[in-house]
């Protein structure tokens, strides 16, 4: 960043940008470890099952899963103190123990849930006080039949914590690992688009985490994704888990559907105020009114000064997030993936507007396109494209980092 720019921004967008996002004013920085407040947090019985309700001082990526033999439910936290809260908290009925603690994997913290009858998790979400920017974590615990739950018990992969394979001909452009946020789009009571019997939430999530295992096997880069499950994550959140990553990039997946003949190929969108054509002015507001299944509004006035240091900072980000949808087109080209007409767009997309994220909204494809949701649908087609990502990724990353020390001289 420019270091004008970064005098004037530091020090101030911690007390506005903060109440923009979502992360509230009285936030903790980033740098700091989440604590558990106990006080808020709670496990409690519903119809049908169990809430677990989690106060955090502050948001942090996280991800679900069950285990079975014995039945337990897994939530893990990047990274969270938890105190001695699951000492003496009271279990609802359907639960048989709670313990909480570091993961296995470092950088990372466990909360397990014994359960005493099959439950599979229903819905998993962050929401962020503007006020306060404390988060809070629900995961609603309804009941299965034994064969159900068993055919969604296991650990993803990244929760063992692999160690990466370092390619041998591409080296680290820095000292750390490049942050990539990976954000499968809709979920849980938003499934996207929906042709048949596939929906768009279940194809993105497949893409994202076939995605990240590509990224890492790279052994230059560290993967977040925004959602683990088919659940439900409000579109401000999804930035916000970004922004509590680290991330150096903001990648949100999607495989829409629009009116047929107006849509097929791959297209990437940046962010602007003014859409660059129809097509992307529909898909945006397609997008936000996700956000309207949970009544969040998202169109509140910015304050001024905090809307004039979010352009500031975009002054940084936004070529940024140009170099990156660029090189994409590039390396798309090169392995022959295909792609819209007009392959880079421009739209106002809530996803892509964190002020110091370089952000990018990709379209694998578009199901409406029957050629389309047939190569998403391939999963050699979609080696081929998550490979030009990674590509892609790699080479933006080294002229991005080239840029950076340009910069500092």
């Amino acid at each position: 960043m420019n270091p004008v720019i970064r005098a004037v921004l530091i020090p101030i967008l911690a007390a506005l940008a903060v109440c923009t996002f979502g992360l509230g004013a009285a936030a903790q920085g980033m740098g700091a470890l989440a604590r558990l407040i106990a006080e808020d947090s709670r496990l409690s019985a519903e119809e049908g099952g169990v809430s677990l309700q989690l106060s955090l001082s502050q948001p942090v990526p996280f991800r679900v899963f069950t285990l079975a033999d014995p039945a337990r439910v897994v939530v893990d936290f990047r990274e969270v103190a938890f105190g001695d809260w699951a000492e003496g908290v009271v279990l609802p009925e359907g639960l048989s123990g709670i313990a909480a603690g570091p993961a296995r994997q470092a950088g990372w913290s466990r909360l397990v849930v014994d359960l005493a009858r099959p439950m599979v998790p229903g819905t998993a979400a962050m929401t962020v006080d503007p006020a306060s920017g404390r988060a809070e974590v629900v995961v609603r615990l309804v009941r299965a039949d034994e064969a159900t739950f068993r055919a969604q018990a296991g650990a993803p992969p990244e929760a063992a914590g692999p160690a990466p394979v370092m390619s041998e001909t591409r080296r680290p452009a820095s000292d750390g690992p490049i942050v990539v946020v990976i954000d499968p789009g809709h979920g849980g009571v938003d499934p996207g688009a929906v042709r048949g019997d596939h929906t768009e939430a279940d194809l993105v999530l497949t893409f994202a985490r076939e995605l990240r295992d590509a990224l890492r096997r790279t052994g230059r880069v560290e993967v977040v994704l925004t959602r683990e499950a088919d659940v439900f994550v409000p579109l401000p959140t999804r930035v916000t888990i970004a922004r509590a990553a680290g991330a150096d990039l903001f990648l949100s997946i999607h495989a829409d559907a629009l009116a047929e003949g107006r849509a097929q190929g791959a297209t990437i969108y940046t962010l602007s105020e003014t859409a660059s054509d129809a097509a992307a002015e529909a898909l945006a507001e397609q997008h936000d009114r996700a956000d309207l299944l949970q009544g969040v509004d998202l169109h509140g006035a910015d304050d001024v000064v905090a809307g004039v240091l979010m352009d500031l900072a975009r002054l940084e980000t936004a070529p940024r997030a140009a170099g990156f949808a660029a090189t994409l087109v590039e390396s798309f080209a090169a392995a022959d993936v295909r792609m819209h007409a007009q392959p880079w767009g421009e739209a106002g997309f809530t996803v892509l507007r964190a002020a110091d994220i370089p952000s990018a909204l990709l379209e694998i494809g578009f199901m409406s396109d029957s050629r389309d949701l047939a190569n998403i649908l391939d999963p050699a087609w979609r080696a081929a494209m998550q490979g030009a990502l990674v590509t892609a990724v790699l080479d933006w990353a080294d002229a991005d980092q080239a840029r950076r020390m340009r910069a500092r001289q």
